[in-house]
């Protein structure tokens, strides 16, 4: 297969070769016919916190292989060669169950395992306070527990990586101190915490916003609270929801013009609802409304509930905002959490396995997704 696109990077006009998975030539456009013409190119997507999709959550009971292929198979479709599933606020049981059948599945299966390079514990340790708590269930939030923890990962096969939680909690700080210490980031989301407690959080090892700007209350203080102290601060990098829902463009704007470009990360935050019909459903032990307009709510209360959004879309968004460069926002979307997490980047170059998007780009449409290539085959 020959594409033809400027490298997102650079601008450059290339023509891309890739034979049997491999790319095994990347020089400038020449002579030869392409199979596919786009304007642009860039690695594929890597998205931190994917909850699930389809009606499959990881958070479930009832997970299984199938489910998981589900959620897998649609990412990719959105140009997501690979998440970071994501297990929220649960039962211990509940949580053993899911982390124990993501890991299952990596061991079973060579590609399900590239697809899922690490896994994030999202809770149980966080805020219980109305606001921060956002959708989790308050009856599943507790203290850090270590021991508990160790558990988790020992039923992930060691592959939790990432872990959200509130700093402010009983014995939360030597909780961040163990985790960063064994190697898993940490990240700070769902938080009642006052500014100290943030700043002690970093000095402990704390290292990521969790979708900063969310999972918080409706009212904070105009000077003094947890969001300003971490936006302020320079060891934090930030992911955010740029879905046209959880982050108005204002607050955006602020965010990716405080923050370095390479502490920047956007997340989609894909619910269990992502790609399904707008109407009321059961998620996490609760009823959750998809709106219209798009929104994934708690029924009845201005609380977002994940999104219902994939990646390309909070790229797209982002985009068509005009806030950001079309490689400024690529990068927060492919590279950027990868380093984060400390996963091999994907490179468009001679030798690596052929894992890229391929965009279209106008006045009226900034950002299209129109070919997608993951581990070596085409997918739309």
């Amino acid at each position: 297969m020959i594409f033809r696109a400027r490298h997102y990077q650079t601008e450059e006009l290339l023509d891309i070769i890739c034979e049997d998975g491999v790319i095994v030539s990347v020089a400038k456009a020449g002579t030869r016919i392409p199979d596919y013409i786009s304007d642009f190119v860039s690695p594929a997507f890597f998205d931190l916190q994917i909850n699930g999709a389809l009606g499959v959550a990881f958070s479930d009971i009832n997970l299984d292989v199938s489910g998981i292929l589900k959620v897998i198979e649609v990412c990719k479709y959105h140009g997501i060669s690979a998440i970071c599933p994501t297990i929220i606020t649960n039962s211990h049981e509940i949580l053993l169950h899911g982390f124990k059948t993501l890991r299952l599945a990596c061991e079973n299966d060579p590609s399900i395992c590239r697809a899922m390079p690490c896994f994030h514990l999202e809770g149980p340790y966080i805020s219980a306070e109305d606001g921060p708590r956002g959708a989790h269930l308050r009856q599943h939030v507790r203290i850090p527990n270590y021991e508990e923890f160790k558990q988790h990962q020992a039923a992930s096969g060691n592959r939790i990586k990432l872990i959200t939680l509130a700093p402010e909690l009983q014995g939360a700080l030597d909780f961040i101190r163990k985790v960063h210490q064994d190697g898993v980031v940490v990240a700070i989301g769902h938080t009642a915490a006052s500014p100290g407690v943030i700043r002690e959080a970093v000095l402990a090892g704390a290292t990521l916003s969790t979708h900063l700007g969310n999972g918080s209350h409706a009212m904070l203080p105009r000077h003094e609270s947890y969001f300003w102290e971490q936006l302020g601060s320079d060891a934090l990098s930030a992911s955010i929801i740029t879905d046209g829902h959880h982050l108005p463009e204002a607050l955006i704007k602020a965010i990716v013009r405080t923050k370095p470009l390479n502490k920047q990360i956007i997340t989609c935050d894909a619910s269990g609802l992502a790609g399904l019909p707008p109407g009321r459903y059961a998620l996490w032990n609760q009823e959750i409304d998809i709106l219209q307009n798009g929104r994934v709510v708690v029924p009845g209360t201005p609380f977002l509930a994940g999104s219902g959004s994939f990646t390309d879309d909070c790229v797209a968004h982002l985009v068509s905002l005009g806030i950001v460069s079309k490689n400024h926002a690529l990068e927060m979307a492919t590279n950027a959490p990868r380093r984060l997490l400390k996963l091999p980047e994907v490179k468009i170059q001679t030798g690596e396995i052929a894992n890229m998007i391929f965009i279209d780009s106008n006045e009226s449409l900034p950002f299209r997704l129109k070919h997608v290539v993951v581990d070596g085959l085409l997918i739309r």
